[in-house]
Formats: C-alpha cells, structure tokens, sequence
C-alpha cells in the first residue's frame, strides 16, 4: 500500500528531474553555439547577431560571463507577464503555444481536483472496507482511494459519473483550445510578410536532354504543363569552392571588425598578429591592415569563381527552383500535379 513517505519521494523525484531540464535548457540557450537555435526569429529579423563572430575561441563555443548565469531565470516571469500579441511578436508563435500549454494543463486538472476532493474523497474515505479486512497493512492515504469502497456498492456509481465528467470536460476543453490556435496561426500566416519560399519548390533529379539544356528542359516542362501559373526558374550550380570563398570572408571581415573594435578601444595600440597558422606563428603584422588586404584578396577570389561557376556548364547540377505567380498556384502545381513534377524530383 502507497504511504506519504512513498508519494513524497515520488514527488521530489519529478521535481527534481523538471528542476535538471530546466537547468540544462537554461545552460544551453547561453552558450554562443546554440544561439540560432534558441534566436532563429531575431536573427530572421536582423536584430541579433552571432557571438561567435569575433574574439578568443573559447567564447566561440562556452559562455564564460558568469554574471549571465546567476540570471537564467529572468525571461520566464518576464514571458509571463507580456501579453499573448506582443510574445508573437517578440519570440513567435510558437513559444505562445508553448505557454498556453501549461495554462491549458491548469484549465483541465485544477476544475477535476477540485471536483475530484469534493465528491470522491468523502466517497471513499466513508467506504470502511478496509478496517473491515484483517491483518491488512494500510495508511490513510489508502482510504482516499478506490480501494476503500465495498464491492458493489452503489458508491461506484459516483467514479462511472466521474469518469464522464473528466472525459467530456478534457475533450471540451482540448476542442476549445485546438479551437483558438488554430485561429491564431491562420491569423499568423495570414498576416506574415510574403517570402520567396512560399511560392517556390525545388526539383531535383531532372532528366538529361541531348536537344536542350537543364534549364531550357525545365522551362519547356512548366511552360507546358503549368503556362498559367509558372513564373521563373533558377537553375542551381555546384559552386562549393565559391561557398567556401564567402565563408572565409565572412570570417575575414568578423576578424577585422573585432580588431577594428579593440583599436577604438585603445587607440594608442595598433593591434598585431601573426599571419602563421591560426595566429600563432609567423610574422608579426598590423591586425586591420593584414585583414583588410585579405578581405581585398579574397573578394577578387570570388568574383573570378563566379564568373567561372556561371560560365562553365559542367557546373550545372540537374536540379533547379521553380517559382509561381502565387501560394495556391505553387500548392496546386505542387500537390494537384505531384506525380507531374515527380518526373523531375
């Protein structure tokens, strides 16, 4: 038989285990590796950048400000308290659902507890089977429960009509609740800025055609099969090594803004590094000019790469986006003619 000591250690458990994913999503939405996973709408928005663009690699990859961690916990009353339009907003409607689920959890148990304390526990606490039974070990948290009703009492009858009211309540209330977000993400996608990738889908493995190019081939399809809906096409190239080029560019220009940085900072120091293997060895030189000819050189690396992925048709991959006049057309296209567009992808 179940005893408080049982329940409470049964508790401490749960609360422990919430308590440990709490902390670990707390530990890891501060950490500069994970931030476009927790910020993707405020880099979308432009108003975020990454921590990782600049400074020593640790902090690239460990948030070593310990100052952040002693205030982990101050976005959740702040989520709280701002009203539901403004979360949208701020965080997406995502982390709206996100909160209307616990508030959804509230609406269905406390009514049933409340309910459940009111008509069940007098029901089976007066039930007295079990001080009828001898020899039998039990607290009295036992005769809270089922167990403490006779058999075929007319006392069950009360757990039958429960069960109803649980059932219709949680389905009521799981209608209602499915009823209003669904409402907010039509509201939601209605009200959002219009993007490329709605009216776009990718087609892949497109056949060869010894009479027309990849793209020609792809246009003529659309053209024919689609003439009032098609828009435009863009074929895709295998430009890796012109991807790797503005990677490094990126990174080049992060570099020389944070040395940039550091010489506003002190400008009686012109900062140095070493043009050797990641900074370590090698000559020493002027950090902002050093960069700063790297960024020229690698800019002209990837106009030269360009010109050469556009212009060499090997570099063409059988593969391009097609784009249409509007998001129904690109749905119609896409899902009414699956099996039309399944003879490129």
């Amino acid at each position: 038989m179940a005893s408080v000591q049982d329940i409470s250690t049964s508790a401490a458990i749960n609360l422990l285990s919430a308590l440990a994913f709490l902390l670990a999503f707390a530990f890891l939405r501060l950490q500069p590796i994970n931030d476009r996973v927790y910020f993707p709408k405020w880099y979308k928005k432009g108003i975020r950048s990454s921590p990782r663009g600049s400074g020593p690699i640790v902090n690239k990859f460990v948030n070593l400000d310990y100052r952040t961690y002693l205030k982990f916990w101050t976005w959740m009353p702040a989520a709280l308290r701002m009203p539901e339009p403004e979360l949208i907003e701020h965080a997406g409607l995502d982390s709206a659902v996100y909160i209307r689920i616990y508030l959804l959890g509230l609406k269905i148990f406390v009514p049933i507890a409340l309910l459940s304390f009111a008509v069940l526990v007098p029901v089976n606490w007066t039930g007295q089977t079990l001080d009828d039974v001898k020899d039998l070990t039990y607290s009295d948290i036992d005769k809270l429960s089922i167990s403490n009703v006779p058999p075929g009492s007319l006392r069950f009858i009360a757990h039958i009509v429960m069960a109803y009211i649980v059932t219709l309540w949680t389905c009521y209330v799981l209608y209602k609740e499915y009823e209003i977000i669904t409402n907010k993400r039509l509201h939601f996608l209605a009200s959002e800025s219009r993007r490329p990738d709605q009216f776009t889908v990718l087609v892949r493995n497109v056949p060869p055609d010894l009479d027309e190019s990849v793209s020609e081939h792809v246009e003529h399809f659309f053209c024919v099969n689609h003439p009032n809906h098609y828009l435009m096409h863009q074929v895709i190239y295998n430009a890796n090594k012109l991807a790797s080029l503005v990677e490094k560019k990126k990174s080049l220009l992060n570099w020389r803004t944070y040395y940039e940085t550091r010489y506003e900072r002190n400008p009686k120091n012109r900062p140095m590094t070493k043009t050797g293997f990641w900074g370590l060895c090698g000559e020493s030189v002027d950090a902002i000019d050093y960069y700063t000819a790297e960024i020229k050189k690698t800019v002209e690396e990837e106009a030269a790469e360009r010109e050469k992925v556009v212009s060499d048709p090997k570099a063409i991959v059988p593969a391009a986006f097609v784009s249409f006049k509007s998001r129904w057309q690109q749905l119609f296209a896409l899902k009414l003619n699956k099996q039309a567009i399944q003879l490129f992808g």
